[in-house]
């Protein structure tokens, strides 16, 4: 590392709890971020975007809470060049001291000034510099972004950029908001801004690329390739429509392809790819499909008898990479078993990047024996699920499977019996269905009052073996909210298709009292 040169290093801004939180159905609780932002820091990003405070309560809270507890990487919170916005922010990274980051943003493009903001170029200039001159009165770092910059005229970008870094910006980030770019105009833009902004070397150019052509990553390495050196990105490529730039994806491409890319490096610790992937993927409750590069689960697997032959004789004849190398071990290992003590139990929760104590331990470590009890075998995922259910702090409000019974059958209408407890009150209600889990999810329509629309249900295998537990991830709308995902385990479906519905109504819940107790000003 010390023969590495730092004008090389690419840094990595990941925004998975900001504009990956804006997928459909993805949102996170204060704990499910706080459990992220703690992996991102295992994983050595170098800034995490923790949020857009002013959005909502929950957001700002969010963003305060890890300013607060997250050591390492910097901290930043998104603003729009708005006064309230802007001390939303202010006050929302303080917390991270010299650490915290406001990121302004202001569209830019000739689409976006006609018909959103209708506001000619000297108007968006002033604008744009009075956000960063704001920022800058709470922190010395300071980010712009001049929104759907691709599609803004190369001769005004360049005339914005030079302004806001005059104002005080310390990185300019070049946003392909809506992921129109192609690589090579894409790289001919950073290029352009390198040779025709007077004072472009006292900021770090940053890009942020969407994937609505599939261009995210290949835009995001030609930028670096022309000159950028921070790229903004997700875990697994979350976010809005077809998502961000690929974290594991773009690091390990620089990583892989020192040919191509020469002497650009990252700071990511790559082991902690795959585990960080997967707490992703259960907290926001977004599939990985299994062809996914890097991480998806046939990733580094081989069927063709050519291929395995290949293999055999020499990995490199089909493997690019060590699957090690990104925290895929060969073969899933046995973590626990029922005999292992609290204090073991703690000390791989802790491993996996869980701070257990007090009633949180007790009641990880009691769903655990419960599962051992059901299970031979308990992986780290069966872990991870376990706090994904039994740990995340529930709201005033929440709904909580007690018990549930259902009878099925060929020749048996389905029935469903269900008991639910909230804040202490049992209600129990039964209804009959197309098959078992139409009839339970009825039945909690019935119970709850808050009847949602199901618009996807998806089941697959945690782990390995016959008792493996199955989890299940539902995409549920409701009216006046949107989609909202929810996603629980188990060694029973059906009660992981009831928790995975319950998740969702809770989530609906909670979102809709937050925004009924803090409106937005």
């Amino acid at each position: 590392m010390s023969s590495k040169k730092k004008q090389d290093q690419v840094l990595i801004f990941d925004t998975t709890l900001r504009d990956g939180e804006q997928c459909p159905g993805a949102s996170m609780g204060l704990q499910e971020k706080l459990q992220v932002a703690r992996a991102l820091a295992r994983l050595n990003v170098d800034i995490i975007e923790a949020g857009f405070p002013i959005a909502s309560p929950g957001d700002f809270a969010a963003v305060q809470e890890i300013a607060r507890t997250i050591k390492g990487p910097r901290i930043a919170g998104l603003a729009r060049c708005v006064d309230r916005d802007i001390e939303a922010a202010g006050e929302a990274v303080a917390p991270a001291g010299k650490r915290g980051r406001i990121h302004v943003f202001l569209a830019t493009s000739a689409i976006h000034r006609q018909f959103k903001l209708r506001k000619a170029k000297e108007e968006i200039i002033k604008a744009a510099v009075a956000g960063v001159k704001k920022a800058k009165t709470y922190v010395e770092d300071v980010q712009f972004s001049p929104e759907d910059a691709s599609r803004t005229e190369l001769d005004f970008l360049a005339e914005v950029v030079e302004a806001v870094i005059d104002a005080g910006a310390t990185t300019v980030n070049i946003p392909d908001t809506v992921g129109y770019a192609v690589p090579e105009e894409f790289g001919r833009c950073i290029r352009y801004l390198k040779e025709n902004v007077p004072n472009i070397d006292q900021a770090v150019i940053h890009v942020h690329c969407h994937n609505d052509l599939g261009l995210a990553v290949a835009n995001s390495l030609e930028a670096v390739r022309n000159g950028a050196r921070g790229v903004e990105c997700t875990m697994n490529g979350i976010g809005e429509r077809a998502g961000n730039c690929s974290l594991e994806e773009f690091v390990m491409a620089l990583r892989t392809r020192k040919d191509a890319f020469g002497d650009l490096y990252t700071k990511v610790e790559t082991k902690e790819i795959f585990r960080t992937s997967r707490l992703v993927s259960q907290l926001t409750g977004l599939h990985v499909q299994r062809n996914k590069a890097i991480v998806g689960a046939n990733a580094f697997a081989h069927e063709s008898g050519i291929h395995q032959d290949g293999m055999l004789k020499e990995r490199t004849t089909y493997e690019i990479m060590n699957p090690e190398d990104v925290g895929i071990l060969s073969g899933t290992e046995l973590v626990l078993g029922k005999h292992s003590g609290r204090h073991a139990f703690r000390e791989h929760m802790h491993d996996l990047g869980f701070k257990l104590t007090g009633e949180k331990l007790e009641g990880a470590y009691n769903a655990f024996i419960d599962l051992a009890d059901k299970k031979k075998q308990v992986y780290d995922d069966d872990l991870v699920a376990i706090v994904q259910q039994h740990i995340m702090e529930k709201p005033p409000g929440t709904f909580v499977l007690n018990y549930l019974h259902v009878s099925t059958g060929n020749v048996t209408v389905p029935t469903a019996t269900v008991r639910l407890e909230k804040e202490g009150v049992i209600s129990e209600d039964a209804a009959c269905g197309d098959g078992p889990v139409d009839a339970t999810l009825k039945t909690i329509d019935r119970i709850t009052q808050v009847p949602g629309t199901l618009v996807d249900f998806a089941l697959q295998s945690i782990t390995t073996g016959k008792d493996a537990q199955g989890e299940v991830t539902v995409t549920v709308r409701f009216d006046d909210h949107g989609l909202v995902t929810g996603k629980a385990s188990s060694t029973d479906i059906v009660e992981a298709a009831a928790k995975a519905y319950l998740n969702c109504i809770n989530r609906y819940i909670a979102g809709k009292t937050a925004n009924e107790e803090h409106p937005l000003p």
